[in-house]
Formats: structure tokens, sequence, C-alpha cells
């Protein structure tokens, strides 16, 4: 039988009001000093589950595969494989999809970067360590959206001669056009720049690391908080994950479980003009 609108409001009345004697009897039961747990309605950027991630901020073939497993061989620092954090987006199915994500403050960019923290917390949590390094290159060409997305996030700059990392590149990629390459370098090199310049964090050369691991790491574990443990120089004792392709280097240096010293510098001559400015900056030049 259809209701008439008076039986309705009437209806709705009665249950607004078993509600709120629901409510008290709750309260009159609390313990004195508790009080239902409020979370603040804060923005994206100011909840996190990682709430300080260490990010890497390196060009590729710098030698940023070697400083993952040396911290990673740490008992509280987890540094697994190169996680592309930039490649995993979100789409959202829909034309209205947005607009609903909209009304709960939840863009796109900021759907992404909750997924990106919970990825974080999986591995954070899955490993039983404090501490998560995240070392893919590419953080060198989003770290805009790495500083937005974790405003206490800490940062290790990784140097290495440009020319050596151009070397690097065109013997691991022996069918590499050369000037392609060169660009290439040029944007990596010339973005972990930008973020030395526009971030604090630690600067490491890749130079010093393989000539001092002892020293750099104990660099690294000051400014991350930590104690410096010896077997950190022992990374091939440990199982650090595979090393293939996007995951990280996979050369047999790596492999060997051993620092390996770097290869000479090249000389002034032979840098392209398009790393002279980073090769300058970073004291490699005069």
């Amino acid at each position: 039988m259809r209701q008439s609108r008076q039986q309705v409001q009437q209806g709705s009345a009665a249950v607004r009001a078993v509600r709120r004697r629901s409510q008290h009897l709750i309260e009159a039961l609390r313990p004195p000093g508790i009080r239902p747990r409020q979370r603040p309605i804060l923005p994206d950027r100011h909840v996190r589950l990682v709430d300080s991630p260490v990010f890497v901020i390196s060009s590729q073939r710098s030698g940023s595969t070697l400083l993952r497993v040396l911290l990673n061989s740490h008992s509280q620092i987890r540094a697994p494989h190169e996680l592309h954090l930039d490649s995993l987006q979100v789409q959202l199915g829909t034309d209205y999809a947005g607009e609903i994500m909209g009304e709960l403050g939840l863009g796109r960019t900021t759907l992404e970067h909750l997924l990106w923290d919970r990825v974080l917390d999986h591995e954070l949590s899955r490993s039983g360590k404090g501490i998560i390094v995240d070392k893919t290159p590419s953080n060198a060409l989003i770290w805009p959206r790495i500083s937005s997305a974790w405003p206490n996030a800490r940062y290790l700059f990784l140097l290495r001669h440009p020319g050596s990392v151009l070397e690097s590149v065109l013997n691991r990629h022996r069918d590499a056009e050369r000037e392609s390459a060169i660009q290439e370098v040029a944007e990596y090199v010339t973005g972990v720049e930008q973020a030395r310049r526009n971030l604090t964090g630690l600067t490491l050369r890749y130079e010093d690391l393989t000539s001092e691991p002892e020293r750099e790491t104990k660099r690294i574990c000051d400014y991350l908080g930590v104690s410096w443990e010896p077997g950190m120089l022992e990374y091939g004792r440990q199982e650090h994950g595979p090393f293939k392709p996007y995951f990280g280097d996979w050369s047999e240096n790596i492999g060997s479980g051993r620092v390996q010293p770097s290869r000479p510098l090249p000389a002034a001559a032979d840098i392209p003009e398009p790393l002279r400015p980073v090769t300058r900056a970073w004291g490699y030049l005069a």
C-alpha cells in the first residue's frame, strides 16, 4: 500500500529519534576521557602511509644499482629494484568518474599519489624494515611531482661524470645513436642538477662511492639517522632480487657482489657540448 507523505515524514522522524537515543547510550557507556577518533580532513599531500620515503635522484648508468644494494644490505633499509612509480597511472573508466572523485577531493593526480604511497607502504611492510629507498632513474625527471606528493621525502643525489655516463650508455646499448644518447643523458643530468638546486638532501659521487664505500655509506647512514653496519659492504652475501633490464643494472660488475673501481674519467676534450654545463657545475670540468 502506498504511504502518504505524512506517514513517510512520521517514519523518518521516528528513525532519527532512535538514532539519537542510540548515540546517547553509546556516549553514556563510553569510559571517561575517551572520545571517537576523528581523522582530520587534510590536503592529500599531508596524509601518507609512508611519511618520509627516500628517493635517489640520479641519471641512468650512474651507479644507482650499486647504491641500492649497499643500502638494501642494511637491517633497517629496504631498497627494492626500480619501482618506476611514474608508470603507475590511474585510468578513470567513465566520463563521470572524474566528477565523482572530484567531489571527494580526489583528482587523478591525487589518486595516483595515493597508489604510489600504497605501493611503498606495501613493500616496506613486507620487508619488516623502517626506511624505504626508491632509486628509479626517471625520478630525476619527475622530482617536482615527488616533492609534491611527499613533502617530507628525503633525497640522495648521486652524481657521476656525465661523460662517463654517456660512455656507459653507449657501451650498454651499442646500437644507440650517439647524438640521441647525448640528448638523453643531458636531459637526465640536467634534471638531477635542477633537483639539487630545489630540494634538500645529501649529494654523493659515484667515483667516491666506489673508491671509499665505507666512508660514503657512513655519510648516508648519518643522513638517514641509522647506525652504519659493516655488512653493507658485503652486499653479495644477501638477496637483492633480480638484476635485469628495467629492474636496474645487470652488468657483471654488479653481479660480482663486490664494489668495483670506476673507470678513468674522460678527457675534457671528449665531453660533448650539451653535457658541459652540468659537468662544470658538478666540479668535473674547470
